[in-house]
């Protein structure tokens, strides 16, 4: 198979060609007061324009003409207005070898430069690999040795040789990426990275297609799923800071080749390279899967307290259809209680001559609870589905580490509680607990004076909710430690 060119024909004429506009040429081809000295030093309209050719290709792109491969004829039409010679003159120039020899190795020597040799191909391949170490662009990286050349007064040599030289340092430091991320891993961890593209009975899958084709609908289901598959990522344990060792440029550049390749595609790679798609791939899961979990527990939470409102909703739409009478009832009550103090007679008696006590009896229970329906919090109605809530929950806090600005955030505090409390087994909420939430919370959660735990627990989850999505608190993954 042929090899892939590093850089496009536009890229090559570019860092090689000359540049065809005239303000380009202005800008590369002027010539100083010393440039026209030097020319002006040469015998004949032929030699002048040749060594003036010869002269400002030294300057840009940095190489002799016997090295150009691009096409020189609007340097040499540029060069000859300004010195007013013809530009036929240069072809006979062309013809001349050793006058083309004799003024490179002139040239050379009046410029400090020197001719590149075999000693230089480690230079070059080293500053390749350098400009490759963040970047797998063929222009930067051949632009960075063209540089590092300059830079040491070497001439440029064939453009051929410069890209050959530009892909072995982009080799290399690909392979000192994949050593960077690879460093310190156990030959453990190295055979649970290769495992992942081993087709696994259980999962019906590779571990790898299975890790990225979660579900993403909010169930409860769903939310566990996604945290099986997390401890399935950091079981693997790759170290907190090996995202840190390497370019960000190149670890997202392994990153989005691990997610658009397949194991079979990851697997024809060679070892090194495969492993670090992986480990890239495995810290990029990582930080994916955390952010589906809170993702879905947050329209988990949230959907607990949507239902409680709508569900007061109708109750309350159903309870209207009554408040009409029930007011009525009430008008005739205060009326009755007027006319009872206006005669100064017994209001017990006249309320259940013009009311009827035993009907107000009987609508007792309806009032209490349109009473409670005006007064009932969300909260409550969330908490009734508190056993939805603890099908995800110990799990979810259990699995991530949540973070705050604050030292002794009452949030993390009380999520701490939570998960003391499921490891113990212990169902009763201190008193003491902390409680990160607004006043008619903290006075309904502790109504019969203990705490109580369904509304404690979903109280907390809906506070954990909101400071995650205002930002004070958030999640750490080890990747990112």
């Amino acid at each position: 198979m042929a090899r892939r060119p590093l850089l496009t024909d536009e890229e090559r004429r570019l860092l090689f060609g000359v540049p065809g506009d005239p303000d380009a040429l202005a800008r590369h081809y002027t010539f100083t007061r010393s440039d026209q000295d030097l020319v002006a030093g040469r015998r004949g309209d032929t030699n002048r324009l040749g060594f003036a050719v010869q002269l400002t290709l030294l300057s840009h792109p940095g190489m002799g003409l016997a090295q150009m491969e691009e096409p020189v004829e609007a340097l040499v039409e540029w060069l000859a207005a300004q010195l007013d010679i013809p530009a036929a003159a240069f072809s006979e120039y062309a013809g001349r070898p050793q006058t083309m020899t004799d003024h490179a190795l002139f040239l050379a020597r009046t410029l400090g430069l020197r001719p590149p040799n075999a000693t230089d191909l480690p230079f070059m391949i080293e500053a390749a690999a350098q400009s490759a170490w963040g970047t797998d662009r063929g222009q930067l990286i051949v632009a960075a040795v063209i540089a590092a050349l300059r830079g040491e007064k070497i001439i440029l040599p064939a453009p051929a040789a410069i890209e050959r030289t530009a892909i072995a340092g982009r080799a290399r430091a690909r392979k000192r990426t994949a050593d960077a991320l690879l460093a310190g891993l156990s030959p453990a961890q190295l055979t649970k990275l290769d495992r992942l593209l081993t087709p696994d009975p259980a999962l019906e899958a590779t571990p790898f297609a299975w890790l990225r084709n979660a579900s993403t609908s909010p169930k409860t289901d769903h939310v566990r799923a996604l945290l099986d598959r997390l401890r399935f990522v950091r079981d693997i344990g790759i170290p907190p800071d090996a995202a840190g060792r390497v370019h960000d440029d190149r670890l997202q550049q392994l990153t989005r080749e691990g997610r658009i390749s397949d194991a079979h595609q990851i697997g024809r790679y060679r070892a090194y390279r495969r492993r670090a798609i992986l480990v890239a791939s495995v810290l990029d899961l990582e930080t994916r899967l955390t952010d589906a979990v809170l993702d879905m527990a947050d329209k988990l939470i949230g959907g607990l307290f949507a239902r409680a409102r709508k569900a007061r909703e109708r109750r309350y739409v159903a309870g209207t259809r009554n408040v009409a009478r029930l007011m009525r009832l009430f008008h005739d009550t205060i009326e009755a209680l007027g006319t009872a103090r206006n005669s100064e007679r017994d209001a017990f008696i006249i309320i259940d001559e013009t009311v009827g006590w035993t009907k107000l009896l009987r609508v007792q229970g309806e009032v209490r609870e349109l009473a409670d329906l005006a007064g009932e919090d969300p909260l409550q109605g969330a908490a009734d589905r508190y056993l939805t809530l603890r099908k995800f929950a110990p799990e979810l806090i259990e699995a991530l580490e949540f973070k705050a600005a604050r030292s002794h955030d009452p949030t993390l505090s009380a999520i701490r509680l939570l998960r003391d409390l499921n490891r113990s087994g212990k169902r009763a909420v201190s008193a003491d607990a902390p409680m990160p939430f607004r006043k008619d919370w903290k006075r309904l959660i502790c109504e019969q004076g203990q705490p109580n735990r369904r509304l404690y627990e979903t109280a907390v989850f809906a506070t954990l909710r909101d400071r995650l999505r205002s930002g004070d608190v958030w999640v750490v993954c080890t990747s990112l430690r």
